[in-house]
């Protein structure tokens, strides 16, 4: 019983700071999905990214033109939320600016340009030998740089890749996320690829003849899907089928002159297994939720369904598959949508080991002689409250920060075609908001964020208010959320053939009244989430004020 009264106390001493502020680190705690145009219910190409970084204000970067000889910033400092918008970061060197640039959409990683190239990141593990950072190595070029330059100069997965991995090469890949490597998971509206880059150490220096990273690419087969969950998912690499792999020349070079391979010994070369550390759990179960939801079929999947509150507290017994279990990509069951993508980017892991809901310190008296789960459970306790209760600290799909999926489709012009759905703080409580590839501009309520400051103008302020909200009585008042967030998401969803028919009439007279037109949508649709959670902050907390609670 005593354990029973501390989770009221609990909830009581959380919702007293709840007005304090409650971030949540969604550095480097990515889950990217992409989805094959034939694996996909519409024959569209997604990609997809959540968790993301600090800097979640997005904006319209627009098409630009240089000067002949014109030299082009690589910044460091991106994904930082404090710097003034338009502000990008230290300068650490300059590359050589192209005449033209394409628009895009900027955010701590930019995501998405005019022409439907649609980009997601995950950073990776690395061996401790190839780690580098800011104040060590003479590297200059991180991932979300390198990103911001593929989306101003391309149109194709391949002609990004291809640019992305001259830069590192040439001028080094700098890892921002910890000294760790990164996947990015690109996509045009006929194909996706995977790429992943490990740094090279702190002994590179420009100039010098050695190429500054290590990469692999593989493309998603277009009836496929996959999942990468901070880890690394390439295995073998064939370059004698360059419609599926690519490589650096150094691919395997680095792992000999390491001894991490020996090819005398006659074992294959398997990418992952060699420049990835020893797996951890945050990967394997997300793999696990991913293939064995998609293709339960495909193999037997360890079981990790919850079959009582103590079944996540009994390590002994738990699986402890192999990274290599889990493949490369997996042809779905049934094609994906973007709604379950979503679906997927919100899961907390509910029914599974990994749910932290169903921890047994959550459940207290019904008043009959039972037990039931308190109104206060969450699949987000903070760590004052992991560590006050005894609660086992599990990495969740849905993070804070901001996120996308990308749904680009090649039979309507690139304006129309590309759709950017975009969501702010957690995607578990966030509404995901239609962006055009031909938007011109964004509402100032997404451009405006201060983690230090509250304002009333912000979007990510009016989300982040009800999440916060949503603790004083979370299993109530996260179907009053979903009450009125799901029928505005679902509206959205029904109302996009009819959006896209009417851009397209637009666009045959004039591309202009088009763009003129997505982006009056756009705005629109920002301003009414935006006012969907000022209106449901004051319902909530005049619903579940304490005054109501008999303190």
């Amino acid at each position: 019983m005593q354990n029973k009264k501390t989770i009221l106390i609990a909830g009581i001493f959380f919702v007293s700071f709840i007005f304090l502020g409650v971030f949540v680190n969604a550095q480097d705690h990515c889950t990217d999905i992409i989805v094959g145009k034939n694996a996909s219910v519409d024959g569209s190409v997604i990609t997809s990214h959540t968790g993301c970084c600090p800097e979640c204000r997005v904006h319209v970067v627009p098409a630009q033109t240089f000067k002949k000889g014109a030299m082009a910033p690589v910044y460091y400092g991106l994904q930082d939320v404090k710097k003034p918008l338009y502000k990008y970061g230290k300068i650490l060197g300059y590359i050589l600016q192209v005449e033209k640039t394409y628009a895009y959409f900027h955010t701590g990683y930019p995501q998405m340009n005019e022409f439907q190239l649609a980009i997601g990141e995950s950073t990776l593990s690395q061996r401790d030998e190839l780690k580098v950072d800011e104040t060590i190595g003479k590297q200059i070029m991180t991932i979300e740089q390198a990103q911001l330059f593929a989306l101003q100069r391309c149109k194709t997965a391949r002609e990004a890749i291809k640019l992305i991995t001259s830069l590192v090469e040439k001028y080094g890949f700098l890892p921002s996320c910890g000294p760790e490597s990164e996947a990015l998971c690109i996509a045009d509206p006929n194909e996706a690829w995977v790429l992943e880059v490990f740094s090279v150490g702190m002994d590179w220096e420009p100039g010098k003849g050695e190429l500054g990273a290590i990469w692999a690419a593989q493309r998603v087969p277009d009836d496929h899907v996959a999942i990468v969950p901070n880890w690394s998912i390439i295995k073998e690499i064939d370059l004698n089928n360059p419609d599926y792999f690519m490589a650096s020349e150094n691919y395997m070079q680095v792992a000999i002159d390491y001894g991490w391979y020996d090819p005398k010994k006659g074992k294959p070369f398997i990418w992952q297994e060699i420049y990835a550390p020893i797996p951890r759990e945050w990967a394997v179960n997300r793999l696990w939720l991913f293939y064995s939801t998609v293709a339960p079929n495909f193999k037997e999947w360890p079981k990790k369904k919850l079959s009582t509150a103590f079944s996540g507290y009994n390590a002994y017994h738990q699986y402890l598959e192999d990274i290599s279990y889990y493949p490369f990509s997996v042809k779905p069951e049934k094609r994906l949508s973007v709604q379950d993508v979503i679906a997927f980017q919100r899961s907390v892991f509910e029914g599974t080991i990994y749910d932290m809901t169903a921890d047994a310190d959550w459940f207290v008296p019904d008043g009959k002689g039972g037990m039931v789960k308190s109104p206060l459970a969450t699949p987000f306790p903070t760590k004052d409250m992991r560590e006050l209760l005894d609660i086992t600290w599990r990495r969740m799909v849905s993070r804070g920060g901001y996120g996308m999926v990308a749904q680009v489709r090649g039979w309507l012009p690139d304006p129309i075609g590309g759709v950017y759905w975009f969501y702010l703080d957690n995607q578990h409580i966030s509404t995901y908001v239609p962006i055009y590839a031909g938007v011109q501009e964004i509402s100032p309520l997404y451009k405006n964020y201060d983690p230090d400051k509250f304002s009333e103008d912000s979007a990510r302020w009016a989300i982040d208010f009800v999440d916060n909200l949503l603790y004083l009585r979370w299993q109530d008042a996260i179907k009053d959320l979903r009450a009125v967030r799901d029928p505005i998401e679902a509206e959205f969803f029904e109302k996009q053939a009819s959006i896209d028919a009417k851009a397209l009439e637009l666009y045959k007279k004039d591309p202009k009244q088009a763009k003129k037109f997505l982006t009056d949508y756009t705005r629109s649709n920002m301003e009414k989430i935006v006012k969907m959670y000022k209106d449901l902050r004051n319902f909530l907390i005049t619903k579940y004020t304490n005054n109501k609670l008999g303190l």
